[in-house]
């Protein structure tokens, strides 16, 4: 029990065993493998080059944000470790994609006005080989917008819930605009928080793990894998005493008393993220209290991160 109160240091000063352990990869996914594929060889390199230092610790677990098709390439964000139980998080924020829409005849002329009426709520199907039931669901795109046409295709960049099919979004672009159409290439820009301003390819990663396992220099590591607390960027936070978080650690929920900050706008019901003072993550939870409360929960636990 004593191993499982142990509090993370800050982000910015842990060791490379503690990043592997609980860190992540903003990975370009390369065109072939499985999404799932290429989370299993990062896991794999990462125990065999910690079982190669004399680590005692290993990650057992490796996980994706978003499936991309083999076909698909771009933001893969990959949580090793203890970084996994952090996946519900990727639920919550946009995706972003470029995507070339392929007309079955010339591009028309009013295309961007057709597309344009496509922003909104929309109406999908999951497709028969997906992996969640084929219900209708809607699911809403933020932005669409046309980047250039060329004949037969038109480059579009899309801004959308997470969950969206963007192929079957292009195969009713094209019924819209009245010439057939399907998906041809497609990338994803960004899985939020993370997006293709910092990418790291697989064999950057394996550089990384080389350097830091023979020349015991793990200054490319430090470059390519960040702490998992950038997972949380885009939740709102609150700050709680150490001895809250030992509690917190051993399945206590977060009381009122231990609560040191909260950011503003805070909510009941809202999916927050609790931090040491120190800045690492401790917990995710469903706020629950009054910020100026003296007594009563203040955070019901989701996700134990320590």
């Amino acid at each position: 029990m004593a191993e499982r109160s142990r509090l993370r240091g800050p982000p910015d000063e842990r060791t490379p065993e503690e990043l592997l352990t609980f860190g992540v990869v903003n990975l370009d996914k390369p065109p072939g493998p499985s999404s799932h594929q290429v989370s299993g060889w990062l896991r794999d390199a990462v125990d065999e080059t910690l079982a190669e230092r004399g680590a005692d610790a290993t990650i057992e677990q490796a996980a994706h944000a978003g499936t991309l098709d083999p076909k698909v390439t771009g933001c893969l964000p990959v949580m090793l470790g203890e970084a996994t139980r952090l996946a519900q998080v990727f639920l919550e924020g946009p995706k972003e994609y470029v995507a070339v829409l392929e007309c079955h005849a010339p591009v028309p002329g009013d295309v961007e006005s057709i597309v344009t009426e496509f922003e909104g709520p929309i109406y999908q199907k999951p497709p028969r080989k997906s992996a969640v039931s084929r219900r209708l669901r809607v699911r809403e795109i933020y932005d669409l917008e046309v980047l250039e046409t060329d004949d037969r295709k038109a480059l579009l960049r899309i801004r959308c819930e997470s969950g969206t099919y963007v192929r079957k979004l292009c195969h009713d672009l094209g019924l819209a605009l009245g010439t057939g159409g399907h998906m041809g290439h497609l990338r994803r820009t960004a899985t939020s928080p993370f997006d293709d301003r910092d990418l790291h390819s697989a064999y950057d990663f394996l550089d990384a793990l080389a350097f830091w396992r023979e020349d015991d220099d793990p200054e490319l590591l430090y470059e390519v894998v960040d702490p998992a607390e950038r997972i949380l960027e885009g939740i709102p936070s609150v700050v709680i005493a150490d001895n809250a978080a030992r509690e917190v650690a051993n399945g206590a929920p977060v009381y009122a008393p231990g609560v040191l900050e909260v950011d503003d706008g805070v909510a009941e019901g809202d999916l927050v993220a609790c931090y040491t003072p120190d800045g690492a993550a401790v917990c995710l939870g469903e706020f629950v209290g009054d910020v100026d409360a003296d007594s009563g929960v203040a955070v019901d636990l989701e996700r134990v991160l320590v």
